[in-house]
């Protein structure tokens, strides 16, 4: 009698999206399925840290020239709801609500502020009265100007609580995401037992290793950011010259943020760590101890927008990358682009599509 041979079959399991990552980007495309009760799972390798090392803030004006951020306006309609939305859902403080105030080094400063102030682009934004200085702490002896409608995003807690929700829905997977596994079919993608129908890449930095899309312009910048406790500073805003100062409560303060084009490591430096705390003597004179010290790489592009679009010959894959520094502003507002762009045809507009640079 001949041998028996079993086969086993592994169940396939079909759903309409797989998402790789799972920072601003990757939460934000979640929360668009889900709205439009599409099917997902999320594959991270925790590997990509510029959302949880982000300072978080979103502020719609540049503060080194005052002038108005990219889309600000469009691009607040959306986030602000968005994150009340996430609050409510994850059960957690999100949005932290305060008053950026932007260190004036010389009366030409303070000129050109209220030149700007009378923007009706930023007339919203840029507060017309020149605040004094009021703390013996701070050193501002030409003021401050405050920027209206700002804040600050806890994004380390909002990922930590999304990947929970992900995992009680079970759609996340806490693995490294291989593309040579990949099958491409004509209208389809099969990864190891799940068939999509799209793939979405919102891996930040990982993006490099990207057989794909790695040859798109991604620039990457280091940053650190230091924690340091400081009882007698006492202040309720957050604090603008050369470095940022942040409330995070209980004397706490995140202090950042340094930028390095050539370190491609996750690793935290003394190099860093100096320049900050030297800044911020500039600026402080209490007392102040450093209590923690993060890094993280911040994907950028040469023109300053993000990369959303289609593969250009695999159409089911797309990608959602690029949101710099501004990502908590961005993410709602490029996620709901993509989305749309995927399911009901709508153009992207010419500054994020990837067409620009294929």
């Amino acid at each position: 009698m001949g041998a028996f041979y079993y086969i086993t079959f592994v169940p396939m399991k079909h759903v309409d999206y797989i998402i790789v990552g799972c920072g601003l980007a990757g939460i934000a495309f979640c929360e668009q399925l889900i709205q439009n009760q599409k099917s997902f799972v999320v594959f991270d390798n925790q590997s990509q840290l510029s959302s949880i090392v982000a300072a978080g803030l979103y502020n719609p004006v540049t503060l080194k020239r005052f002038t108005e951020v990219w889309r600000a306006k469009e691009q607040l309609a959306l986030a602000l709801p968005y994150y009340k939305h996430l609050e409510q859902k994850l059960q957690v403080k999100l949005d932290y609500k305060l008053p950026i105030y932007r260190r004036f080094a010389s009366i030409e400063e303070q000129n050109n502020w209220f030149t700007a102030s009378d923007k009706p682009a930023l007339e919203k934004y840029l507060s017309v009265e020149l605040i004094k200085n009021n703390n013996p702490f701070i050193t501002a002896q030409f003021g401050f100007g405050k920027v209206n409608h700002t804040g600050r995003i806890d994004t380390a807690t909002l990922i930590r609580h999304y990947k929970q929700f992900l995992i009680a829905q079970n759609s996340y997977k806490s693995e490294t995401f291989d593309c040579n596994n990949l099958k491409l079919k004509q209208a389809s993608i099969g990864y190891n037992d799940l068939i999509a129908k799209h793939i979405v890449f919102a891996e930040g930095f990982g993006m490099m290793t990207n057989p794909f899309f790695n040859e798109l312009p991604l620039n990457v910048a280091k940053g650190e950011v230091i924690t340091i406790k400081a009882p007698e500073l006492k202040i309720d805003f957050m604090l603008k010259s050369s470095v940022f100062v942040v409330p995070e409560g209980n004397d706490l303060y995140s202090v950042g943020a340094t930028y390095n084009w050539k370190d491609k490591t996750h690793q935290i430096t003394t190099e860093a760590r100096s320049e900050l705390v030297s800044n911020l003597k500039e600026l402080i004179t209490c007392d102040f101890e450093v209590v923690d010290q993060r890094a993280g790489i911040r994907p950028t592009v040469k023109d300053r927008r993000p990369l959303v679009g289609r593969h250009p010959l695999h159409k089911q894959m797309a990608i959602l990358n690029g949101l710099g520094t501004r990502g908590v502003m961005i993410a709602p507002d490029v996620a709901k682009a993509l989305y749309d762009h995927l399911e009901n045809r709508i153009p992207l507009e010419k500054e994020i599509n990837i067409n620009r640079f294929i």
